[in-house]
């Protein structure tokens, strides 16, 4: 009798993220038009508008080393994907050994929630802001311009002499500069891309429409749960949902900190720390966590969790508390869950668990285990229009009000579209001219330049800010 050959779950992972996993130009990841259902309402991409090529660019950077100053630590180094992007330590090892002050958060579903702001205190005003703070940090990425450090243009001259960042910045601005501005497009991009909504939450919602409704593919401890997460304490729940609210599963923008108000690795008092991740994919298939929970690592289990939530401790120096984790007379809440209530919220959380988010190729790893690249097609990102002679090239860019167009003397026609095509400006030049974009929305536009004698045409996008 033959016996059947069983490899483990992360045997397959640890293979499948060492594959070769060539950039082709010319045949992208879709990222930009994936699947959303439509009972997800929230997005705040506006400002900068998902694209293929962008995100393709921003890939690159999450995953290469080269971005931390002893080129021994990526953005991907902290932010794993068989861990739904974030962390199994407690704190993430940044150069030379240093520890993270607080652990990383999980990146799924970025895009999703009304929150904009970044790090657990919120102190990045915008998931761009964020991007590049890591890569400026004396202990995590090196670029910090302290302590003996190089800094950020230091990192951008070091990019600018590798071959595939010429490649990479030209096919997806139409030209090779590289800006700080411009890594935290790109990085942005690909973070808000990683999506998950393949989860057997998600597979119930659709079949009754009504998340107060029993879904059909729980079983009764799933759909106990999920009442006790969707109804206040007032109703006999646990309150979750006036925080973490579904269907994203986002952190409500204005909250205060959750009672937990230690500091990672070390003594202290913390109570700035009120942003959480999405509550989707907390654990693996398997019911693993994804990491340790809340911004110290302290908590290695949802049961501790909900122990926590279930009576909430009463701390008279936390003057930083959520008022919606107070119960009567002002005083932290205390919610006398059972065991069984408390299991079944453990098991309704593992329905916010989906699959694709920890194998899609096109939120993997580009790079070979040596950290070379490979990169084909792409035709400089021109995007199949015939190329104009001299090249034009645009700046700033990112603009905030005024920018200049650099082109040879001719007779050109100059055309500004937004992403759905809409003609927003036009006019005649005859050389290197300005352009006042103060009252365009924030957002991207191309610029398509024809030449008037020859038809001839070339494109270049436009970040405004």
């Amino acid at each position: 009798m033959k016996q059947k050959l069983t490899i483990p779950l992360f045997a397959l992972l640890c293979l499948f993220l060492f594959l070769n996993a060539t950039i082709d130009l010319d045949n992208l990841f879709n990222y930009q038009d994936q699947f959303i259902p439509n009972y997800i309402t929230k997005d705040n991409s506006a400002t900068n508008p998902m694209d293929d090529k962008l995100a393709t660019l921003g890939r690159v950077l999450f995953y290469d080393k080269t971005l931390s100053s002893n080129n021994t630590i990526a953005c991907a180094s902290c932010h794993m994907q068989e861990f739904a992007f974030s962390d199994p330590a407690t704190q993430s090892v940044g150069l030379n050994g240093g520890l993270t002050g607080r652990h990383a958060m999980r990146l799924v579903n970025t895009r999703f929630a009304d929150e904009v702001r970044f790090f657990w205190d919120e102190r990045a005003a915008s998931l761009e802001a964020q991007t590049t703070q890591p890569i400026q940090d004396h202990i995590e990425m090196g670029f910090s311009g302290t302590n003996g450090d190089p800094d950020i243009n230091d990192l951008i001259e070091i990019l600018e002499g590798l071959t595939y960042y010429e490649q990479l910045f030209t096919f997806a601005y139409g030209d090779p500069t590289i800006t700080e501005a411009r890594l935290q497009l790109a990085l942005a991009q690909f973070v808000r891309s990683i999506q998950s909504f393949d989860s057997r939450f998600d597979d119930g919602l659709s079949q009754v429409n009504n998340v107060n409704q029993p879904f059909p593919n729980f079983t009764p401890e799933e759909n106990q749960g999920k009442n006790l997460f969707l109804q206040t304490p007032a109703n006999g729940g646990a309150g979750c949902a006036g925080c973490h609210r579904p269907p994203e599963f986002d952190i409500d923008p204005i909250t205060l900190n959750n009672g937990v108000i230690t500091v990672a690795g070390t003594a202290g008092t913390d109570l700035t720390n009120t942003r959480a991740p999405s509550l989707r994919d907390v654990v693996n298939n398997n019911g693993d966590l994804n990491g340790p929970l809340m911004h110290d690592g302290s908590f290695t289990s949802l049961l501790q969790v909900i122990d926590h939530y279930n009576a909430i401790p009463n701390d008279p120096t936390n003057t930083n508390l959520d008022p919606r984790l107070l119960g009567p007379g002002g005083q932290p809440q205390n919610l006398n869950l059972t065991i069984a209530e408390k299991n079944a919220l453990i098991d309704f959380l593992g329905t916010l668990t989906g699959t694709n988010i920890y194998t899609d190729e096109k939120w993997s790893d580009p790079f070979e285990p040596n950290g070379t690249i490979t990169i084909i097609g792409g035709n400089l990102g021109i995007d199949a229009l015939p190329a104009l002679k001299p090249t034009l090239t645009v700046s700033p860019n990112p603009v905030q009000q005024l920018t200049n167009l650099n082109i040879t003397d001719g007779a050109y026609s100059v055309t500004i579209f937004n992403l759905l095509g809409q003609q927003i400006l036009q006019s005649n030049i005859e050389g290197s001219s300005t352009f006042d974009l103060g009252s365009f929305k924030a957002g991207l536009y191309i610029l398509l330049v024809e030449d008037m004698d020859s038809g001839l045409t070339n494109s270049v996008k436009i970040l405004k800010q």
